[in-house]
């Protein structure tokens, strides 16, 4: 059997997928595919637009299962899926969730699951696939113990992956599950509550106030104070400064004391500006903060709105805040804004990823002249 996951609605989440497939979003500890891919214990492809296919590239066979890209797996659902037949849909009242070949005959799902549709589901869900991660991964595994430099409450809820470094910091897992990823590192004086997930090479600098649900992804660093948030990968928030209900794509860098509102004055719902619909939707959330693209920066002492969404390749500097929609490739701030040209978003870019061991090759260049021209509509300087 071979397993693809499909985008359904991948304007739904731009800008975070601009630049991936649905099933590339991490939530909870994993990504969407590395989830599907741990249960089965099998590959996964995925079918995407074409510009982003040479990336993640499909893979098909006689006979394959088709897997909607923001589903989020649990036991019920595997089970469901692997009981298709040829021709078989699984439904969730009239939601297609998965078929085989093709979906010719219904077979409907009544029990709960998680997928991601919206920018802020990532976050608002982030609780609960972290726990389902944790208990995914650390299933018959045994944690590294803790030195007694730490201060540790709620010490079975904790896991320790070889290789990383945790001293002198607290740690508080009685609101939910600490994972401390391969060779990562929680530096002295971190103060961090559950749930956290801190992927593999992922960094907590000194005195940081971690607040869960949080997800530090792989390579990135992390200080100041964070809370309910996921930085994907290769991002930083290395300093003071607060960053809540957010999602940070990949090659980000948030800039000493920086803050983001996550809560309105008013304590009104919070609406976040839809790239596809070309409006502010309605979440239903009272806090939400900051959704940034992929490789967006800002400087020093930038001051985000409650719900402000922030494109690809966009570099935010100046006094002020900037508005609650930055369109991808924008160069400035409240002052006003001017196209980042691709020839310097690739200089940058390849300066950044070389400081990781990463190689800004072709592929990667490619992808982001087609964001740029997809997103040009946007830039009406």
């Amino acid at each position: 059997m071979n397993y693809i996951l499909f985008d359904e609605n991948r304007e739904f989440l731009f800008p975070l997928t601009h630049t991936r497939p649905i099933s590339e979003i991490r939530i909870g500890i994993l990504t969407i595919k590395e989830k599907w891919a741990t249960y089965f214990r099998k590959n996964f492809s995925t079918q995407t637009s074409e510009y982003l296919q040479t990336k993640y590239p499909l893979h098909k066979e006689l006979d394959n299962v088709y897997i909607s890209g923001g589903l989020c797996p649990n036991k019920a659902l595997v089970t469901a899926i692997q009981k298709l037949a040829d021709g078989e849909g699984l439904f969730s009242g009239d939601i297609l969730l998965a078929y085989r070949n093709e979906a010719h005959q219904k077979v409907y799902f009544n029990e709960e699951f998680t997928q991601i549709k919206k920018l802020w589901h990532i976050f608002q869900y982030n609780a609960k696939e972290l726990q389902a991660d944790f208990d995914l991964l650390t299933a018959g595994r045994s944690s590294q113990t803790l030195s007694d430099t730490n201060l540790v409450m709620g010490s079975e809820n904790i896991f320790v992956a070889e290789g990383a470094k945790v001293e002198g910091a607290i740690l508080n897992a009685t609101t939910g599950p600490i994972y401390i990823g391969k060779n990562a590192e929680l530096m002295e004086g971190s103060i961090v509550r559950g749930p956290l997930a801190m992927c593999e090479y992922s960094v907590v600098k000194m005195g940081a106030k971690i607040y869960g649900a949080t997800t530090i992804g792989p390579h990135c660093k992390v200080g100041g104070e964070v809370n309910n948030s996921v930085l994907m990968a290769y991002s930083n928030k290395g300093h003071d400064g607060f960053l809540g209900n957010s999602v940070l794509g990949e090659w980000c860098n948030i800039g000493a004391d920086t803050n983001n509102s996550n809560l309105k004055n008013n304590y009104a719902e919070v609406r976040l500006w839809s790239e596809h619909a070309g409006c502010f939707e309605k979440t239903g959330l009272q806090f939400c903060g900051l959704i940034m693209g992929d490789h967006s920066k800002c400087g020093i002492n930038t001051m985000f709105n409650t719900g402000t969404v922030v494109g690809v390749s966009a570099n935010i500097f100046g006094a002020g805040f900037p508005r609650n929609f930055v369109p991808s490739f924008a160069w400035g701030g409240s002052a006003g804004y001017s196209t980042y040209q691709l020839s310097k978003v690739f200089e940058v870019a390849k300066k950044v990823m070389a400081r990781r061991g990463v190689t800004f090759d072709e592929i990667e260049k490619s992808i982001l002249q087609q964001v740029f021209e997809l997103t040009s509509e946007h830039r009406n300087f």
